[in-house]
């Protein structure tokens, strides 16, 4: 019988703990990461759910692989309640804390309640504690992992919270020691609602692996694949995903000015081309992983992480600004602050197009850099605009009664890609359990644009259902692995199921992990629907279906969604949107959820 997975569950407001354990039997049908967590979450998602409040937890979740020496593996798992869509969310990092928690002799850590003052949660070997962190709050996220690392040391994993956490920013994000985001859906809201600045988790146990020998067959197998793709072994090594601006532009898809047209041509200032020659630092990435998709910049004498292609677009070309050293330091003060680059960015540009229709007033005009690096600090606290900001893009148009320049799908804003000359894109968009999310809706842009596993073209409606419901499956079990989403550009579900049985002893195959993949996505879907989250809210701002692009490649297009989600929920059993009782069964749901209401009621 397969070992029993450990959770720690500790109560902020009492300041106590209590284990207890899951069998591998139980766990091994949601894998762990994303999908432990969301089972997890569960009794959690009811109508009314404030996760501001202190009743719903922050449920952090290592995967199976988690610690066990599989370098694109070592990643950890947060669930929670989204205060900016409503959702269930998860978001996931590289880092030590999974690695640690797991070498502490827990895999689960749920935190919930509201601590009087503001705390420091460390937990390592057994041992837990609650500290002080007065001295921390207000402290931007750079100040404190220093603070943190001289006082646990520099192998502790860290999750941390800037001032947009603290002061509940419904996009704020939660940041590693390594400084990468914890970002989409506003975790670290939750953070700072709990008092919770940081968590602290140490480990010096080891991760048991059942066979040895297995798992360094399948890992040399697996890494001559990695290093024989050309994204994993070339592109993402010499620019970091910051590769895309030019193909997404070459492609017609790379949006400008809150989406009201898209970049021309491949020659763009703001290019990772640009940025890797302008700002050549260092590559950064997780642990002993080799591919080091991300990059350390420094401007002004002042180094940082990033940005990453979405930061860059988001807070530049989105924003109509093309100086790529402004855009280097919003995405690095972004960052210092705890706050979501998307969303920001996204959040302004609508203000911005709001105010060039004169629909609503704003200190912030497209092209203003100076405008929009004040702007960040005044979202982070809440200070002036800045505070109607930090409720999110469909706030702020609801405000003006123009929800239609909201960017944005269930609340979230929307990436980097056009999906007038995506349409499978533009279905994952709106189908996306956690909102508008490129990653949770299934990452299209790898078989539209990148031609990963196959070439599929951006304007061909039929057959994206399947393709957008098989790639959401086969996301939710690289969240749960938790694993790098990029591995799995080269490495098929079967050497991942490999993986998964040498470390565990799981009898499971790749078809078992899909199957797994896509019980996730229907629980998620179950759980929105049981706090009011229906099919209606799968739908994209009207610019993409009513409004063609007028120039570029993909010039006429708009997307077809009540085709394609004709299609997809078809593809999944799912009449009217809603899972059917048969897709249920089959899955196992129905009496999962019998399961959780007899240990809750």
């Amino acid at each position: 019988m397969s070992r029993d997975w450990r959770i720690l569950e500790v109560d902020l407001t009492t300041g106590r703990a209590a284990g207890s354990a899951l069998g591998g039997e139980e766990v091994a049908p949601f894998i762990g990461g994303r999908g432990l967590g969301v089972r997890l979450l569960a009794p959690h998602a009811v109508p009314g759910a404030d996760p501001l409040g202190g009743t719903v937890p922050l449920i952090v979740t290592a995967g199976p692989l988690t610690g066990a020496g599989v370098p694109s593996g070592d990643r950890f798992s947060l669930s929670t309640i989204s205060p900016l869509t409503g959702t269930v969310m998860d978001t996931n990092s590289g880092g030590r804390l999974g690695r640690a928690l797991k070498r502490g002799g827990t895999e689960v850590l749920a935190v919930s309640g509201r601590a009087l003052d503001p705390v420091v949660l460390v937990v390592g070997d057994g041992e837990l504690r609650l500290h002080p962190a007065g001295d921390l709050w207000g402290c931007s996220v750079t100040e404190t992992i220093l603070a943190l690392r001289e006082r646990w040391g520099r192998d502790a994993g860290l999750a941390v919270i800037g001032p947009a956490g603290e002061n509940r920013v419904r996009y704020a994000s939660i940041m590693t020691e390594r400084m990468r985001a914890m970002g989409r859906g506003g975790a670290g809201a939750v953070m700072g609602a709990m008092n919770l600045k940081a968590l602290v988790v140490k480990g010096s146990g080891k991760v048991p692996v059942k066979d040895p020998g297995r798992l360094k067959v399948v890992l040399e197998e697996s890494n001559r694949w990695l290093r024989a793709h050309p994204v994993t072994s070339k592109a993402l090594p010499a620019l970091g995903t910051p590769m895309l601006v030019r193909i997404c532009a070459r492609a017609g898809i790379f949006p400008l000015r809150n989406f009201q047209a898209v970049a021309q041509g491949e020659d763009q200032a703001y290019s990772g081309e640009e940025l890797a020659a302008r700002f050549p630092v260092a590559s950064s990435g997780c642990a002993g992983f080799f591919i080091q998709c991300g990059r350390i910049t420094e401007v002004d004498g002042a180094r940082g992480e990033g940005p990453e292609y979405e930061s860059l677009w988001a807070l530049g070309p989105d924003l109509g600004i093309e100086d790529l050293a402004r855009i280097v330091r919003a995405a690095h003060r972004c960052n210092d602050l705890g706050m979501d680059t998307i969303s920001a960015g996204a959040t302004m540009a609508c203000a911005m197009e709001l105010a060039q229709r004169g629909l609503r007033p704003s200190s912030l005009s497209f092209g203003d850099a100076g405008a929009a690096a004040e702007m960040i600090e005044r979202i982070a606290r809440r200070e002036g605009e800045g505070d109607e900001l930090a409720e999110g893009s469909l706030f702020v148009a609801r405000g003006a009664g123009a929800e239609a320049y909201a960017m944005q799908v269930k609340g979230m804003e929307l990436p980097g890609y056009d999906p007038r000359g995506a349409q499978g894109q533009g279905l994952a968009y709106a189908t996306s359990n956690r909102g508008g999310c490129h990653l949770r809706g299934g990452y299209l842009i790898a078989r539209e644009i990148l031609g990963i596993p196959k070439k599929v073209a951006g304007s061909v409606v039929l057959g994206k259902g399947g393709h957008v419901a098989r790639a959401q499956d086969f996301g939710a079990v690289a969240d749960s692995l938790s694993a790098c989403r990029f591995a799995t550009f080269a490495l098929a579900a079967e050497y991942w199921s490999r993986m998964v049985r040498a470390v565990t002893g799981w009898d499971v195959g790749g078809e078992d992990l899909m199957t797994a993949g896509q019980r996730i996505v229907n629980l998620e879907r179950i759980l929105n629907l049981e706090m009011g989250i229906g099919p209606e809210a799968d739908t994209l701002p009207p610019r993409f279906t009513r409004e063609p692009l007028g120039e570029g490649p993909c010039a006429g297009e708009v997307v077809h969604l009540d085709d394609l989600l004709a299609e997809y929920y078809a593809h999944r059993g799912w009449p009217g949107g809603i899972p059917s009782r048969s897709k249920r069964k089959e899955l196992g749901l129905d009496e999962e959820r019998r399961r959780i209401l007899r240990k809750t009621g």
